[in-house]
């Protein structure tokens, strides 16, 4: 079996396993927010963009449509292409950030 990682969600306060054979938006969706949007979940739909923040992983093909080089430069990929080589900090960017405000929210009132 392999290793796991811990992946953060920056800004709402939310953590996460992710194994290191398993997609980062996986574990989003394992969080079990209402809304986590995914579409395609093979790269070409763009819309779980995060901002990689710190941390190291391995990427999948990303669509230029959704990601550019400068963005991949930039850290900012796809959660359906990124596989953990070590703990994670992410930002959400894009159609998704929405939804993590609802998370935020969610955990702002349990707590």
């Amino acid at each position: 079996m392999g290793r796991s990682y811990s992946i953060v969600l920056e800004g709402i306060g939310r953590e996460y396993l992710c194994a290191e054979t398993q997609n980062a938006l996986r574990g989003m969706e394992a969080l079990g927010g209402r809304g986590i949007p995914v579409g395609c979940r093979q790269g070409g739909c763009g819309v779980c963009k995060v901002e990689v923040l710190s941390g190291t992983y391995t990427a999948g093909v990303m669509s230029r449509s959704a990601i550019s080089e400068e963005d991949e430069r930039r850290r900012c990929v796809l959660a359906c292409r990124i596989y953990p080589t070590s703990d994670l900090k992410l930002k959400v960017v894009g159609k998704m950030a929405r939804s993590v405000e609802a998370l935020k929210q969610e955990a702002a009132e349990k707590g």
